[in-house]
């Protein structure tokens, strides 16, 4: 019998896994593998650390919150409803291994490189790693219900809303934990409640929300949704620190196709060829520290522009940002142009230094399927049932100048 095992959480407490538990065991050594450890050295926010600086807790410790929430949430339903216990592997892997795909600094590789870290982690899952071979070894089937259940194409719409739906136990965990290392005030989630109000209907297999006593939790995680979506991961000097992050490695890119640059096999496979196509063991080597290690070299490169934006990155020397949503289209692209103009007297590479970049605030939608509301025998639309929910249906869009501090002069005169 394997030994059982303690991690102790900042969010949710102690989270065990029993060693006499085969499901939990199967969990205990899909965590001890290279992969999954390997979700140490990235982090959960990217470039957010840059802006608050306790944004410091990776994919490994979110992952492990998923999964112990998706516990609690499974377990008090598969009591009530025997019929959904045979799924619990497949539930508990999949909250456990929702992120494993992950590039390095997380979702702003994604938008430099343009990948998608779900391809990745169903490609993990598959193998061949350690985590396909334990997967396998405990059912042969598992892996490919990992990849549906993931994939959004699984018979049963409970299990996918677990983890990815409206209201999973992806985006509470993140919510809880990301607001409490950046120290923002806004992702403050009554969790217990939360959790108690999700129940299960078996004429649709789905997820509800059972009767009204639970609504006002679901409102409130909206809500929370919401501002931590406009205050914290749109933040604009996160933006800032990604473009200064995506110019520096297309300027890498550049260089290294031209012969210019001494890198490691793994950094010249993600900076010459298509991400998609690398091998996976190529893929899997590579990390935060991997990608830092370079930068840190390109801050001494004798491309100026390359050594000048990786140290920036590296010092936190950002770009400033100032909001233009206000702004028709025409008049932005003239205070582009005239500030790019600006950019380059002032001896900078005018796109690579000067933009505008957009943010969108979503809002409630559907996502497949919304959240319903059960009353009786009936299912609503919560959108349907609460005015606060349909005022958070419209989403929000701003628009941010980014540039450097050297031209903000020639920025307060254009916008005088």
């Amino acid at each position: 019998m394997r030994k059982s095992r303690t991690y102790h959480d900042p969010i949710h407490g102690a989270i065990s896994l029993r060693g006499d538990d085969p499901v939990e065991a199967l969990l205990i050594e899909l965590i001890d593998t290279p992969e999954f450890q390997r979700l140490r050295r990235i982090r959960q926010l990217e470039v957010a650390a840059l802006t608050f600086h306790g944004a410091e807790g990776s994919r490994f410790t979110h992952s492990l919150g998923v999964f112990a929430i998706a516990r609690r949430i499974f377990d008090r339903l598969a009591y009530d409803y025997p019929m959904l216990s045979p799924f619990r592997a497949l539930a508990l892997c999949a909250a456990l291994l929702h992120d494993v795909g992950h590039g390095p600094y997380s979702h702003a590789s994604e938008h430099i490189f343009n990948y998608d870290h779900e391809d990745w982690t169903r490609r993990v899952i598959l193998g061949p790693t350690h985590i396909a071979r334990l997967l396998t070894s405990f059912a042969p089937e598992l892996p490919d219900q990992l990849c549906q259940l993931l994939s959004k194409t699984h018979p049963v719409p409970a299990l996918i809303q677990l983890v990815s739906g409206q209201l999973d136990c992806d985006r509470l965990d993140y919510l809880l934990r990301d607001s409490y290392f950046t120290g923002a005030q806004y992702g403050h989630l009554d969790l217990d409640r939360i959790i108690h109000a999700i129940d299960y209907d078996p004429a649709t297999q789905s997820l509800v929300i059972r009767g009204r006593k639970g609504l006002v939790a679901i409102e409130h995680y909206l809500v929370v949704r919401h501002f931590m979506y406009s205050q914290v991961y749109h933040h604009p000097k996160n933006m800032a620190a990604r473009f200064i992050l995506q110019q520096a490695f297309e300027q890498a890119r550049t260089q290294a196709l031209h012969g210019g640059l001494e890198v490691d096999e793994v950094m010249k496979a993600w900076l010459v060829g298509s991400v998609d196509q690398l091998p996976l063991e190529t893929y899997l080597a590579s990390d935060d520290t991997v990608f830092n290690y370079h930068l840190h070299r390109w801050s001494r490169h004798a491309d100026s522009l390359l050594r000048d934006l990786a140290r920036r990155f590296l010092d936190r020397d950002l770009f400033k940002t100032r909001e233009v949503t206000h702004l028709s289209d025409l008049h932005c692209q003239f205070v582009l142009n005239r500030l790019r103009t600006a950019v380059a007297e002032a001896g900078f590479a005018p796109e690579s230094y000067c933009t505008i970049q957009g943010t969108e605030v979503k809002g409630y939608t559907l996502y497949e399927q919304g959240i319903l509301l059960r009353e009786g025998e009936r299912l609503r639309e919560l959108a349907d049932v609460s005015l606060l929910v349909r005022s958070l249906i419209q989403p929000e869009t701003r628009l941010w100048l980014i540039y450097p501090r050297e031209v903000e002069g020639h920025l307060q005169k254009l916008l005088a």
